[in-house]
């Protein structure tokens, strides 16, 4: 039988390590276009959004709250269902990275908890409503980024039609660091959330919770942990984004960024757990279309929506997995 604290102790520190390999994988979500239109060099733009995302995480816990209740119960849930959902998330996370395939931990994470709680107790501790609410929301974010994306940008254009094209590349560049940064503290308000309302679904199935909340060292905790992996990185996916995916120019990178951003912090101050890499790449996308539609490689972007189809099923499988492997060692 497995001790419940060092159970419990597992779980916090995989959920951290959760938020890391988020930060490490989501890199390129905040800093890809100003890398990618050389705004920034990738070391400044890299410490820039690891600073910004700290700041981000306290910037709501709304997102933690559906977290915590709107996929599974969390006063039917068991601190080993956490602890196999997160190594599914955590492993999976490592395998795109490797790849420099920009999947969205978002769905990463929503797979591996409800295989583990099927795993577990079937499908009646499953949220079907809230999980569906999710599922559409991480569905339409990408669209949604695309539309406000190429509205932007077309706005752009014609306010800025009778100046040469030189000139606005100068003027956009000072903005584009200020629309990245503003998208790497709304990552930091969108995806740290996950692992305060994995530890505050922790704290409950341990039982020094009575209900679920996130308290201010999870805050600090996760910001920190989110922070640091973003400070290491995840270049083959900034590549991917901000090079391959669709060649941009500074206008075009401010408007990707400030049209995610503004997405991301609105839906992160409701509560709805949208994923920040299909939302900045839709609109990189949506940018890109708006302006000329060959300008796309289709062919990189049509890889990456196969990689977030794979996601929930597959996370899904290995969590159940790692909930059936735990509950055979526990005999």
């Amino acid at each position: 039988m497995l001790d419940p604290f060092w159970v419990l102790v597992a779980v916090v520190a995989l959920a951290l390590v959760f938020d890391f390999t988020n930060g490490w994988h989501d890199t390129a979500n905040a800093i890809a276009t100003v890398v990618g239109t050389r705004t920034l060099s990738p070391a400044m733009a890299i410490l820039m959004a690891a600073l910004l995302n700290i700041a981000g995480a306290f910037f709501s816990t709304e997102v933690a709250k559906a977290i915590g209740k709107d996929i599974v119960d969390p006063n039917h849930v068991t601190l080993i269902v956490l602890l196999s959902a997160l190594l599914a998330v955590i492993l999976w996370n490592i395998i795109t990275v490797m790849l420099g395939l920009p999947t969205s931990s978002s769905h990463a994470l929503i797979g591996s908890l409800i295989g583990a709680a099927v795993a577990y107790k079937g499908t009646a501790i499953l949220q079907t409503h809230g999980i569906l609410m999710i599922l559409v929301a991480l569905l339409i974010s990408p669209v949604l980024g695309a539309l406000v994306g190429a509205g932007l940008i077309k706005l752009i254009r014609a306010l800025f039609s009778n100046i040469p094209r030189s000139k606005v590349k100068r003027t956009f560049k000072p903005l584009q660091i200020f629309s990245s940064a503003f998208m790497a503290f709304s990552h930091g308000a969108a995806d740290a959330q996950k692992a305060m309302g994995i530890i505050a679904m922790a704290l409950v199935a341990y039982g020094s919770h009575t209900e679920l909340y996130v308290p201010d060292w999870v805050k600090i905790a996760a910001g920190l942990a989110m922070g640091l992996g973003t400070a290491m990185g995840g270049r083959k996916i900034i590549h991917t984004i901000g090079s391959r995916l669709s060649r941009l120019e500074t206008p075009q990178g401010f408007a990707a960024e400030t049209g995610a951003a503004l997405l991301l912090a609105t839906v992160a101050k409701i509560g709805i757990p949208v994923s920040t890499t299909h939302t900045i790449t839709g609109a990189i996308m949506g940018v890109g279309a708006a302006e000329r539609v060959r300008s796309v490689r289709w062919s990189v972007a049509t890889k990456i929506v196969y990689a977030w189809i794979l996601t929930l099923p597959v996370t899904a499988l290995m969590g159940y997995v790692f909930y059936t492997i735990f509950k055979v060692l526990e005999g």
